[in-house]
């Protein structure tokens, strides 16, 4: 039963991340029809406080109701909210519903994290978070060239209302095979002794801010890597989603086999620093590229993601081998890297915007990889 629901999980969380993928390139640009490009960041780092909020409130909730009821709820609402955004003309409502959207997201993941832990093992943590993050990242190679197929003319509509559409799939399966899901005795410790706990392990703390450079990275190349390439470098859409299905093919072909050698070979200390590395430089060189060839941008992109690749499963695989399904404080506490990560993130740049082009973010991050990434993945004690 344990291999049947880690595969229902699997295929949960590939069609969650195609949902996800496929209005996530071009969230920023839609958003910059509502506010001022400038100020797309700081539409993302309100939902990142809020996110943060609701992480600490879901170790309540989940004692409360359970991770199936709760996970049931953010599906629907999630689905309410992208059909909203489809269809409303009202600025205000749009912008309101679209925070809700992003909240969702970093919930949701929190509920399939808890699913995935349940029915995992230690000694294959590596493995099974490779197969997941593999079949996420699937969707999210293929997700940018649909996108750019299906948005034509401006319809982000159809974008929106596909993104529902794929969430219908999940929540019969989510009823199929977990309704009768039987909920750990969660943890019951409060955020500040989280905080407190997570900061005296200082594994667990160095891998928790890896993951939040990780974080770092995404919410920069996501929110403003589209931006450059259609407004500043002049891509269509068709060929921006080319461009990114191609950057994004290091995650489904990396991580599986990375996720067994962290649990058979390795451990995870020397790709998450290998990792770093390649990600900071292959970064920092885009602000010195001026080529308009699509050919150049995928390439650099590509491996941009090979070191990102690297980084996100070590550190996945990592951190649950350090927790059980019960920790969800801990898990929380972890989850909220992305919600930080984009409440740091889209504030720095915007405000190094006033004063920068925006093609130089690219070698800031690039530095802030390498720099901050090393100062702690050395000193990380590994598994192996």
């Amino acid at each position: 039963m344990n291999k049947q629901h880690i595969l229902t999980i699997y295929l949960m969380g590939f069609l969650f991340a195609f949902s996800l993928a496929i209005p996530t390139y071009i969230n920023s640009t839609f958003l910059s029809n509502l506010v001022s490009e400038k100020n797309v960041g700081f539409v993302y780092t309100l939902a990142s406080i809020l996110s943060m909020i609701m992480l600490v409130w879901m170790p309540v909730a989940l004692r409360k109701l359970g991770n199936f009821k709760i996970t049931l709820l953010f599906l629907i609402t999630k689905m309410i909210a992208l059909t909203t955004i489809a269809f409303s003309s009202s600025p205000l409502l749009t912008g309101i519903v679209f925070l809700i959207y992003l909240i969702l997201t970093t919930a949701i993941t929190f509920n399939f994290d808890v699913f995935l832990e349940h029915f995992s093992s230690d000694d294959s943590t590596g493995n099974i978070r490779g197969t997941y993050l593999s079949a996420r990242n699937t969707a999210w190679v293929m997700a940018p060239i649909i996108a750019g197929l299906v948005l034509t003319n401006g319809d982000y509509w159809k974008i929106y209302t596909l993104a529902s559409f794929i969430l219908l799939p999940i929540i019969y399966l989510l009823f199929r095979n977990f309704k009768n899901f039987e909920d750990p005795e969660y943890s019951r410790t409060p955020f500040w002794e989280t905080l407190k706990t997570v900061w005296s392990r200082k594994n667990v703390h160095k891998i928790f801010v890896s993951n939040l450079l990780l974080k770092f990275f995404y919410s920069w190349m996501v929110i403003y890597t589209p931006i450059y390439l259609h407004q500043h470098i002049g891509f269509s859409w068709s060929t921006i989603g080319i461009i990114f299905t191609i950057m994004l093919l290091p995650f489904p072909l990396l991580e599986m086999p990375l996720g067994k050698l962290a649990d058979d070979r390795f451990g995870e200390k020397e790709m998450l620093n290998i990792g770093f590395i390649i990600m900071g430089l292959s970064t920092a060189y885009l602000t010195f590229v001026t080529s308009t060839s699509p050919v150049v941008w995928a390439a650099l992109l590509f491996v941009t993601r090979i070191g990102a690749s690297m980084v996100e499963i070590t550190t996945e695989s990592y951190f649950f081998k350090k927790i059980k399904s019960s920790d969800t404080n801990i898990l929380g506490f972890f989850r909220m890297t992305r919600p930080i990560a984009y409440i740091i993130g889209p504030l720095l740049a915007s405000l190094l915007l006033v004063f920068i082009d925006i093609h130089y973010l690219f070698v800031i991050l690039g530095t802030i990889i390498i720099v901050l990434g090393l100062g702690h993945g050395l000193k990380l004690v590994d598994t192996k």
